[in-house]
């Protein structure tokens, strides 16, 4: 059989269509990054952000609906086997990284998609087709961004970026 094949045939390689969705999706990641950081630089009520929310909120549904087609796939076509020379702890290692990051890239978009839909802003795939919202509109849903932005959450985490600690131990009246 040819190099590619294992003893009982097995690929040692991904197919194509995985590695193509693998590399397609990560540089849509490191751009809808990018764009996620360019948004939150850009100026309120302007065409520059309105323009880049529009690219990253595609991007991320192209993103998920990728990832979901990863997944089906994958679930019928399974990863080469890893060589033999790979310890049990270093497998688990790798199936678990695998699957955080499977749930990563579906659940980033899916929570950006719900948190945009519950502060009743308009999804649009790239300006062509609007995503019609799963849930209502949430006042309580849509303020979670904002809960994690203003440092509450942070808190109560055992590790702070300095930026956000404040010197003073007093409590500062809100607003």
């Amino acid at each position: 059989m040819s190099t590619r094949l294992g003893v009982s045939g097995e690929s040692r390689i991904y197919d194509c269509l995985s590695r193509a969705l693998h590399w397609l999706i990560a540089a849509l990641a490191v751009i809808v990054v990018s764009l996620g950081w360019a948004t939150g630089e850009a100026p309120r009520n302007t065409l520059t952000r309105d323009y880049a929310l529009l690219l990253h909120r595609s991007i991320g549904l192209t993103i998920l609906l990728l990832m979901l087609l990863r997944a089906m796939w994958r679930w019928r076509h399974p990863a080469p086997l890893l060589p033999p020379s790979v310890q049990g702890w270093e497998r688990a290692l790798s199936r678990s990284t695998q699957l955080l990051l499977y749930l990563l890239f579906i659940g980033m978009p899916l929570s950006g998609y719900l948190n945009a839909a519950a502060a009743d802003h308009v999804v649009s795939v790239f300006g062509l087709v609007s995503v019609s919202p799963l849930i209502p509109e949430n006042d309580r849903f849509s303020q979670i961004a904002i809960l994690l932005r203003d440092g509450i959450l942070e808190r109560m985490l055992p590790v702070r970026r300095i930026s956000r600690i404040c010197v003073s131990r007093t409590p500062q009246p809100p607003g």
